[in-house]
Parts: structure tokens; C-alpha cells; sequence
């Protein structure tokens, strides 16, 4: 671990005291540590924007497995994009619905673009990419 180094911040009370609220619920033991995830939170956005170098994310899906040809679409777009998905699982919800989760590592255009041709399949009800990154530089 890196040397730490200790700074002060001025902020309005009331922004403080919902801060506070807000790490005590989401279980934060400290200010300094919700700080450095808020820090990390956005240089993983700037990885993503900057598009140079690998990211990592992962994709859910949730499809009714009824709907013709969705699953064969899925693992299409899978299969054509095979050096990006690093892996993926089926997770059965109920008779009709399964949940799809797949991780995908690369450029992120390349892997903004696996991600919106899979939330794009006809018969996918709900798709969502969350923006990981693969720590090497955080």
C-alpha cells in the first residue's frame, strides 16, 4: 500500500450530515474510506471515457427463454465476440424468465458495443452494463 497522506476538505454541513447519513447506511466504517471509493468510482469512469487500455465489465440480462430464438441470438453475439467474454452464466428465475451473466474484458468501445448488442436482442426485457476495471491502474 501506498503512503497515506492526510488532507481537509471544507464542505456545507448539511452536504456533510446527508454524506454521513448516507455511508452510515451503506455501512461505510469511514468518511476516508467512502472518500476513496467515491475516488475510485469516477477514475473507473474516466477509464472507461479515455477508452486507452483494457477495462473489465459485466452484463445482466433478463429474458423470457419462451421468446423465439433469443437464447441462439445471445450466444451468437457470444460466440462472434468470443475474445471479449471472459464468462457467463444462466441462472434460471422461474418457468419463463432467466437471467444471463456475462463478463467481458477489453477496449471499452469494444465492450460498450458486445454489451448494447446483447440489451438489444428482441425478447431481452432488461439489460444493464455496470463498468468494472481490471485494478491495474487504480
Amino acid at each position: 500500500m501506498s503512503e497515506l497522506i492526510r488532507f481537509g476538505v471544507s464542505i456545507e454541513k448539511d452536504l456533510l450530515t446527508r454524506f454521513d447519513k448516507l455511508i452510515s447506511k451503506e455501512n461505510y466504517p469511514n468518511r476516508s474510506e467512502a472518500f476513496r471509493d467515491l475516488m475510485r468510482d469516477k477514475l473507473v469512469d474516466e477509464e472507461w471515457e479515455k477508452g486507452a487500455g483494457e477495462v473489465a465489465g459485466v452484463v445482466t440480462l433478463v429474458y423470457d427463454h419462451h421468446k423465439r430464438d433469443v437464447r441462439n441470438l445471445l450466444e451468437d453475439v457470444q460466440h462472434d465476440h468470443h475474445g471479449l467474454i471472459v464468462s457467463g452464466q444462466h441462472i434460471h428465475l422461474d418457468h419463463d424468465n432467466c437471467l444471463e451473466i456475462i463478463v467481458l474484458r477489453g477496449e471499452s468501445d469494444k465492450v460498450r458495443t458486445v454489451a448494447g448488442a446483447l440489451k438489444s436482442i428482441k425478447g431481452v426485457k432488461h439489460g444493464q452494463l455496470a463498468m468494472a476495471t481490471t485494478g491495474k491502474d487504480i
